[in-house]
């Protein structure tokens, strides 16, 4: 455990207030429990004025413990020397519990200077706090703090791509159960954290209670008082919210305590207006049989107490599931749930909110938003189990039922036909037909357009990809034999080595300002980037090199700029040293973009699949920057793009998911931002982001069917954001957490039959503009002639509006060459 002594701590609610000389040395001993590094604070509007340095809560030890909430300057720790600072950090890299009593060690502060904008101020003393998490136009999130006594504290920026509890990966446990950072501060404490600010609010809500202000989203009040709680608190959700799924059933002849006033209104209620909606958690559902009616009381009994969470839900405990028959629902429950019933066969709801996520920091819109989710995706599991088991002349009907799915409201304006997928990933392109596509001399056989196509349908199998990938990505020229092919990549080799001996080997580049900078970057990345690959997976440092004075000069181990971050990261290893240096001579091929993080995420892959081959891996990485390179530009007009045109796409396809998200303030797509800035890496399995890839690389389609694939997922998802999220942070959260949950197989298929209907959609649109354009030439001609006696009152009705397409949503029909 680490302690703080403080001589300089006078008024709580100052800035960096100087400590009477007469404190006794008890009274200034301060325990460091938490700290965060790089938190920055702007000064100014030019990043150069930023000031790095330490977020931390303190405690002071006295009779009635006070807890303080500091900003540290990495100046003034400097100033300390590495001693102090190591405190720090030791603290961020292993998180303590408040009771705990070992190591324990002091730390003179220095003397704070107005100048250093640092602080420290009870919690007692904090009104609120103005959370803004990252967004598409701040990379950063922030947290501003505001006081009782009316002042504001300097606004904290989160750094997290900088931050070590953030950047270094998770310690393998010490003790049995399993560990992972940021630790829960206690049971209630959520799981994980997106970025640092949500890393401290989860802190600090072990020590003081934080309500999230349902009048401003972005509002948390500490502590607040009775009149704030009413003033800031609403309802999660309006208390019908699920009353359309509880009428399905009836309370008559029931037991349940469900009060008469809170029951559902029947199914046969005029006034119903929930019985004629569908959605997948409908549907999902079974409809209510006699056989099954002693089970209606449990499920009802159930969703009915997610209806009860009121204002007073955070302080409210309170018992569901305790009706008898509620047993036969609880197998299908999440894992989270499940987990909590007892022996025999109670839930607690208190212990539900804690464990459960639900809560002020997770909205129980999200929580049942997810539940309907799971639900759904079994309820789609019994629906596939079933169409297989049919009998072999009931198969095309069925496929035929199943090819649009949810993607039937796109054809109800229209009267086109039904696209239908062509997507045969259970008979991928093996190495007998590859082989089959070359003849003796290594010249191709069939065209470019069939091996693009064949890819896009089938996917390849594990064992030819490092053949096949360098063809699909332009390494290697289809329309050439095995001979030219190998005299073309004698000179990319060369190429490669070139550029590599910029800087191998080179001190007075190696040890260049800016190069240590890049090289930090891509270190940090490198180290932490699929990991559990076995290439990177080994934990021995690389061979060293100690005879080849070049070889001194690349040792990724001891790269990092700044000597606090030593140790501070993941071992390293030969191959991670390798895809370092890959990324490293990237930044030296590309000099006007250089290294940008998450470049690390797309060259891994390719690295691992090409058997840590350094020259063909670069290449390979080269062509898949050539058709990403706009994702990364630093200005992110890119990635503003492709999502300004993912919103058109959106807007045309599905009109009423568009007005859900404008209503939601979700235009700006964010939570789509990681799916295409990365190509969904981080969304999917390792194994499955290959077989995307692939799909992707074939620009079989569009050059830009990324798009269509989070359309496909939007879509997948559509009914339960409609139906539950109605605020954009639940959104992101949402979508955020479907991570390594998404079918790819079923998601490319919808992705396709998507593109199909856009497709048809334009050209219905194109012919009919075109027959109104012929119209009104001829209605012209007309009109020219039957101007002597027609009366200059009379006018033509003009033809309805209709939805235009613009050109960057005609750019989505363009295919690769």
């Amino acid at each position: 455990m680490v302690e703080i002594k403080r001589s300089d701590l006078g008024s709580h609610d100052a800035l960096a207030a100087s400590g009477s000389s007469e404190e006794s040395a008890d009274d200034s001993k301060y325990r460091l429990i938490y700290s965060k590094s790089k938190v920055y604070v702007n000064p100014t509007a030019y990043a150069r004025d930023n000031i790095p340095g330490f977020v931390a809560l303190v405690k002071k030890e006295t009779a009635q413990p006070v807890y303080l909430l500091a900003w540290i300057p990495e100046s003034l720790l400097n100033e300390k020397g590495p001693t102090e600072w190591d405190k720090f950090v030791r603290v961020e890299e292993h998180a303590v519990v408040d009771d705990e009593e070992e190591d324990a060690v002091l730390i003179d502060l220095p003397v704070q200077r107005p100048e250093s904008y640092a602080f420290s101020v009870p919690l007692t003393s904090i009104y609120s706090l103005i959370v803004n998490p990252p967004s598409l136009s701040s990379w950063y999130g922030s947290i501003a703090i505001n006081l009782i006594s009316g002042s504001t504290l300097p606004t904290l920026h989160f750094h997290d791509d900088e931050s070590r509890s953030f950047t270094m990966p998770a310690k393998s446990p010490v003790e049995p159960r399993p560990m992972s950072y940021p630790p829960p501060p206690s049971e209630s404490a959520p799981k994980s954290s997106t970025w640092g600010g949500e890393d401290l609010l989860a802190k600090l809500r072990s020590y003081c209670h934080i309500l999230r202000s349902c009048l401003q989203s972005n509002l948390y009040l500490v502590d607040p008082s009775r009149e704030d709680i009413e003033t800031h608190s609403t309802p999660l959700f309006a208390d019908d919210a699920v009353d359309d799924i509880l009428a399905q059933s009836s309370y008559a002849n029931s037991h349940s305590p469900i009060p008469a006033h809170r029951r559902p209104r029947p199914l046969s209620s005029p006034t119903n207006s929930y019985s004629e909606r569908s959605s997948i958690l409908h549907k999902s559902l079974s409809p209510v049989s006699s056989s099954s009616a002693s089970a209606s009381p449990a499920r009802m009994a159930l969703l009915q107490s997610f209806s009860h969470i009121t204002r007073h839900a955070a302080h409210a405990a309170q018992q569901i599931l305790s009706h008898p028959l509620a047993k036969p629902i609880v197998p299908h429950l999440p894992d989270p749930v499940k987990s909590l019933v007892n022996a025999n066969g109670d839930l607690e709801w208190g212990s539900w909110v804690e464990k459960g996520g639900v809560g002020e920091f997770e909205s129980a819109r999200v929580y049942l938003a997810r539940w309907a989710r799971i639900v759904a995706e079994e309820g789609e599991r019994a629906r596939l189990r079933e169409a297989h088991a049919l009998p072999a002349g009931s198969n095309d009907l069925a496929e035929e039922d199943s090819d649009l799915g949810i993607f039937e409201l796109l054809q109800s304006t229209t009267n086109l036909p039904r696209p239908k997928s062509s997507r045969d990933p259970k008979h991928p392109v093996d190495e007998k037909t590859w082989k089959g596509w070359f003849d003796d001399s290594g010249a191709t056989k069939v065209r470019k357009e069939e091996m693009r196509r064949e890819i896009f349908r089938r996917g390849v199998t594990p064992e030819i990809r490092r053949e096949v990938w360098p063809f699909l990505l332009g390494v290697h020229d289809w329309n050439s034999d095995a001979e030219r092919r190998g005299r073309d990549w004698e000179v990319k080799r060369d190429r490669y080595r070139a550029l590599k001996d910029e800087w191998w080997g080179v001190p007075e580049v190696f040890e260049r300002q800016d190069v240590i900078e890049e090289r930090h970057r891509i270190d940090v990345d490198c180290r932490r980037t699929d990991r559990s690959q076995p290439l990177f997976a080994q934990t021995t440092p690389a061979m060293k090199d100690s005879e080849n004075e070049k070889g001194m000069h690349m040792r990724y181990s001891t790269i990092s700029p700044q000597l606090g971050d030593i140790g501070a990261q993941a071992p390293t290893n030969e191959h991670i040293e390798r895809l370092a240096s890959i990324l490293l001579t990237y930044n030296f091929y590309e000099k006007e973009l250089g290294y940008v993080q998450g470049m690390s995420d797309l060259c891994a892959p390719v690295y691992v699949v090409m058997g840590g081959d350094e020259e063909m891996t670069f290449w390979c990485f080269v062509q898949i920057m050539e058709r990403m390179k706009r994702n990364f530009l630093r200005d992110q007009s890119g990635m503003k793009q492709q999502l300004s045109t993912l919103q058109q796409l959106i807007s045309v396809m599905d009109p009423e998911l568009y007005r859900h998200l404008e209503k939601t303030d979700g235009l700006n797509l964010f939570f789509c931002f990681r799916w295409i800035l990365i190509a969904f890496k981080r969304e999917f399995p390792f194994e499955d982001v290959l077989r995307l890839w692939e799909v992707l690389w074939t620009d079989y389609y569009s050059t830009q069917f990324v798009l269509f694939v989070a359309l496909a997922v939007l879509e997948s998802h559509r009914d339960v954001i409609l139906r539950y999220l109605v605020e954009f942070d639940e959104i992101l959260k949402y979508c955020n957490e479907l991570s390594m949950s998404i079918e790819l197989d079923s998601t490319l298929a919808q992705a396709e039959v998507l593109f199909l209907s856009f497709s048809q959609l334009v050209a219905d649109i194109d012919r009919k503009e075109a027959e109104q354009a012929s119209a009104a030439k001829n209605q012209n001609l007309r009109q020219r002639r039957n101007d002597s006696v027609t009366s200059p009152s009379s006018s033509t009705p003009h033809p309805p509006k209709r939805a235009t397409i613009s050109n960057e949503l005609r750019d989505l029909l363009r295919s690769g060459q």
